[in-house]
Parts: structure tokens; sequence; C-alpha cells
């Protein structure tokens, strides 16, 4: 595992440089309209600015990728920690049982919510401002043998309340031509085509080649349509970015206080915007609009789905630590790692004293709770295999999954119906919650034939036209 581990170490080393420059729609511009000054902090000053707020003078080591450091990430699963205690979904905090469905919407997703919001990716701003979408561009062109009209869309965010900070949304939207109506549209969270190519110019192994149709082509080919949102065109992937993007715009770019959003939740604030168009646009089926993010977009489409509930459907792709995978399991990734100066901003400030004075144990709440609160919404969760995508933890993930399942079953629903963690290349689609570990590496491709299958369930679209 030696080799394939230093490689994605180096393939996410340079996916963090990269993505930060992809943000460039979503940046400072001029000086401050007012007197007060922008805090131009580099992320290891603003970092240190959030331990001092929370009185933390150091935080816990995360894992590494490295299989010869004293940090080694863990890949055994006789050294986990198999005896789990997470919170349970249906136990208000005064420790009655919720046994109905009302008391679960009007009761304990309330307070899951709060607690994600307070301590794990913050708050979306009460005042966050309104986005105007214009259409740059109408192109008719094919995906494949279909026929297809391609918009590129800029969501312009209103910044009148502090011009010194511009963001623009970057959202393409692909329908078949000749479709006779509105059509489900899968959304992708992607990176942009310029960070892409040189991951992919430097890291080949980056894109995995799989035979036959690109993901776009399978979606295209039910007579469905598609679109790419650029999350970095809402808000920049580093710490110093949280003085622009949307996060920077709405504090003015101020530093924030420790409940306030970050980049994730900022990620899926941006795709819900995206929603909202959709909603608009004639040709789209805006009440089956599905949603699909890998690795650390994986997190944000998860947190999108869990908050925004007029998305349909999800495929959360090896999303890890910080999206689908358990908190409190020490495999792959840790806590450590997200709430050290390269990820910090993902979330909100509050987060980091769980990687100094308190532990993942003092977690309120974990991840099979936010996969709980896209209940009864069905959802899609994918990884790679250990070999490859150990990183993320496959079976954290699944367990987290078997965790939401009491929430789904109270409203009605099917859960995973499984709770043994299946061999490599195993579907579990027949409930409500998806799961698939491939056999390949760090990426979404294998999983998209069988998380279509699983859509085809829920959303159905008419057959396309190759005329």
């Amino acid at each position: 595992m030696t080799s394939q581990s230093n490689a994605r170490g180096l393939v996410l080393a340079l996916f963090g440089v990269l993505v930060c420059l992809s943000g460039s729609h979503a940046t400072a511009q001029g000086t401050a309209t007012n007197s007060v000054q922008p805090a131009h902090l580099s992320s290891e000053q603003d970092h240190q600015r959030v331990m001092d707020l929370l009185h933390i003078s150091s935080l816990r080591r995360g894992a590494d990728g490295d299989p010869k450091s004293s940090y080694a990430a863990n890949y055994d699963e006789s050294k986990t920690n198999s005896h789990l205690k997470l919170p349970d979904p249906l136990l208000l905090k005064n420790g009655k049982e919720i046994t109905t469905a009302e008391a679960w919407w009007d009761k304990r997703r309330p307070e899951i919510v709060e607690d994600f919001d307070r301590e794990i990716y913050g708050r979306v701003p009460t005042n966050a401002p309104p986005v105007k979408w214009e259409v740059v561009s109408t192109t008719k062109e094919a995906s494949g043998e279909i026929p297809v009209i391609t918009k590129q869309l800029v969501g312009h965010v209103d910044n009148s309340a502090y011009p010194a900070v511009t963001v623009d949304i970057d959202l393409t939207l692909t329908t078949p031509a000749n479709a006779a109506g509105p059509v489900p549209v899968m959304m992708e969270f992607a990176l942009s085509p310029e960070v892409l190519a040189a991951l992919i110019k430097r890291f080949p192994e980056f894109r995995l080649s799989v035979p036959g149709p690109t993901w776009q082509q399978q979606v295209m080919a039910k007579g469905w349509g598609y679109a790419v949102y650029i999350p970095t065109t809402v808000q920049p992937d580093n710490g110093e970015g949280l003085a622009q993007g949307v996060i920077g715009l709405v504090n003015r770019a101020q530093s924030r206080k420790l409940d306030d959003w970050g980049a994730l939740r900022a990620w899926a604030w941006g795709a819900s915007r995206a929603l909202d168009y959709f909603q608009t646009d004639k040709s789209v089926d805006a009440k089956h609009v599905g949603i699909e993010g890998h690795s650390r977009y994986g997190k944000a489409a998860l947190i999108a789905m869990a908050y925004d509930q007029r998305f349909a459907i999800a495929y959360i792709s090896s999303s890890g630590e910080a999206g689908a995978k358990l908190f409190r399991r020490n495999f792959g990734e840790q806590i450590g790692n997200i709430a050290g100066t390269g990820e910090y901003h993902w979330m909100a400030g509050n987060f980091l004293k769980y990687a100094g004075p308190l532990t993942e144990n003092d977690l309120p709440v974990d991840a099979h709770e936010l996969i709980a609160l896209c209940a009864p919404r069905p959802i899609f969760i994918g990884s790679g295999a250990t070999n490859g995508d150990g990183w993320v933890d496959a079976k954290g993930m699944f367990l987290a999954a078997v965790g939401a399942g009491p929430v789904y079953k109270l409203l009605g629903n099917k859960d995973l119906g499984a709770a043994d963690f299946p061999p490599t290349e195993t579907a579990l689609i027949d409930g409500d919650i998806g799961f698939r570990q491939h056999s390949a590496g760090h990426t979404p491709a294998p999983n998209w034939p069988t998380f279509l299958t699983f859509t085809s369930r829920y959303i159905k679209g008419p057959e396309p036209s190759k005329k």
C-alpha cells in the first residue's frame, strides 16, 4: 500500500493547492468600502486565531498517509475501536425517546441540526445574499449520439452590502435537445476544468479510465439532463480565502465567529442556489434534481442533501471524515486532519476543540445523524477499495449508513437492509439507503452505473430522441 498511499497523498496535496486557484470568481476586488480593514490572515494565522478564541494551546495530530510514520493512519480492522457508542438519533436531549414521525420533524431533527450548525459545519447567516442567474451562452451539441442543449450560467451573488468582494457562481446545465418536457437533472459538484486538466497532467491516475460511457452519457441515455457546479467559485478552498468568497462577502472580509459557516456549508449553499435556478428553467424537472460529489465535494454534497429537502437523491462518493464516515472510528483519516491548518476552513471554528481538549467521543452528533437528516429521501454512499481508498474508511461510512436506518424506518421507509459489512463490489440497493464499495481507488466512476440503477427506482425520465 506504500506507493499507493504516497501517490494519493501527492494527489490530494496538489488538489488542495489547485482548487484554491480555481476560486478566481470568488475574489476580493479593490479596497474596503468602509473604515474597517479586511482581515488579511494566512491560513496559519487564522487557524491560530481560532485556537486562541477557544483557549486551546495545541491540537492532536491527524493521521499520516506515510505508513512509515509513527502517526501512520490505521488500516488494520483488528486495531479499530469496534465497540462504538454513537449518539442515538431517536433520543431527545432530555432523555425521551422519539416514536413518531411528527416528533422527529418537530423535536429531534431540529436538535440535531442545531448541533451540526453550532459545533461542526457552522451556521448559514440569516443575511446570506440573493443570487441573480445569467445565461451566458446556449450551445447545441451532442452527448454521444444524443443531441443536447448546454447552457453556461453565472450566478451573480448580490454584493451591494460589500462591493469589495465579488462572487460569481459557475454552473453548466445540459439537457436533451428533443425532450418533450422538463427532465430530471443530476448535478455534480466538480473541479473547474483548469484544475482538473492540471491534476490529470501531473497525475494521470487521478482520472481512472473506466470502459464504457461517461457518467454524463449514462445520465443522458436515461433521457435526463446533467449539471456541473464549481463550488470554489462560491468559496475558495483555503483558510486565507475566508475573507473572500461568500463567507468574506457576508462578513465584510472580517474574521469568522466560532459558529460561522465554513467552506463545506458554503459549497452546499451554492448548490441550493443552483437549485433555485433550476426551479425557473422550463427544461428542468426541479422536483427530481439529484446531486453527486466526490471526496471533499462528497462531504459538501451530503451536507446539501441533509439541509435542503428539495434535492431528490444523492450519490455521496468517498466522502470520508467530516462526510459520511463516523468520526468516532479510528480508521483512515482522523479528526486531527480536518482540524489542521489545511482543512479547518471547511468547518465551524468550534469544531477545533474536538481535536484539542475534547475528543471524538465528546461530539454531540456523528455522521449517521447527518445521513439521517436526509431521510426519507434516498441516498447512495460509495467508496473505493481499502488498498487505494482506505483513507475515507468504507466500513466507517457503511456503519454510519446502518446507524441512520432507524430514522428511515420511523418515517415509513427502508433502511440499508444489512448490518454486516459486505464484500467489495456488492451492491446494497434494495432499501432507501444504498451502499457499494468498488474495487478501484479514489474515484466515483465505477459506482455510477449502480447509483443510476438505484436512482431509477425513484426517478423516471422519457427515453431520449437521437434525431
